[in-house]
């Protein structure tokens, strides 16, 4: 899947997903805010995390963070369905809307709290995690079906280990620590209250 996903990115408009000043920034590798203090990952930390979900036509995912919706658009790409979550109404409104338009329609959208998750639609093959929970939030792991892989930061504000969480067969959980991060917060019960 690395190169199909490598040229997948390179194909991907990303300033299609921003709309402020910062358009002009879109092909630089870093981090842009997209209001309401929420930003649009680097394109390299997006493809790292994708990569590290083993994506394929026969999964279905969950995604905490909706966002620009530039994250989704490359889940929907590679798995069977999508289910994003999204606190903020307005931006979870403008990414159905983009998604729609790039002809998208195995994606799910719900506004509410992601530390929750998406309980009615689990378990899902595959987690992402595009905010950084203070630890790792035990309603996720439950929704994680057997076999199944979730990538999330976790750590204190401003610095966090991205976190492998892999549940096998028998629903036994281990993690593995893929490096530091830097995430906006997540909020919620496995956040940070506002």
């Amino acid at each position: 899947m690395e190169n199909e996903l490598y040229n997948f990115l390179e194909k991907l408009d990303r300033s299609f997903f921003i709309d402020n000043e910062h358009k002009i920034y879109a092909n630089y590798d870093s981090a842009l805010p997209i209001g309401f203090g929420q930003t649009i990952s680097q394109p390299s930390l997006v493809h790292e995390m994708t990569e590290l979900l083993e994506l394929n036509k026969g999964l279905k995912v969950l995604e905490i963070g909706t966002g620009s919706g530039y994250q989704t658009a490359i889940l929907a790409e590679f798995s069977g369905s999508v289910y994003t979550v999204e606190r903020h109404e307005e931006l979870s409104k403008k990414a159905q809307k983009k998604l729609e338009e790039l002809g998208y329609s195995n994606i799910s959208f719900k506004v509410g709290d992601g530390s929750y998750g998406w309980k009615e639609y689990s378990p899902y093959d595959r987690i992402i995690v595009t905010a950084a929970a203070g630890e790792l939030p035990k309603l996720l792991i439950e929704q994680l079906a057997p076999n199944g892989y979730m990538i999330i930061p976790v750590g204190e504000k401003g610095y966090q280990k991205l976190t492998l969480v892999m549940k096998d067969s028998q629903d036994r959980v281990t993690t593995e620590h893929l490096g530091n991060v830097t995430f906006v917060e997540l909020v919620g019960e496995y956040g940070w209250n506002q």
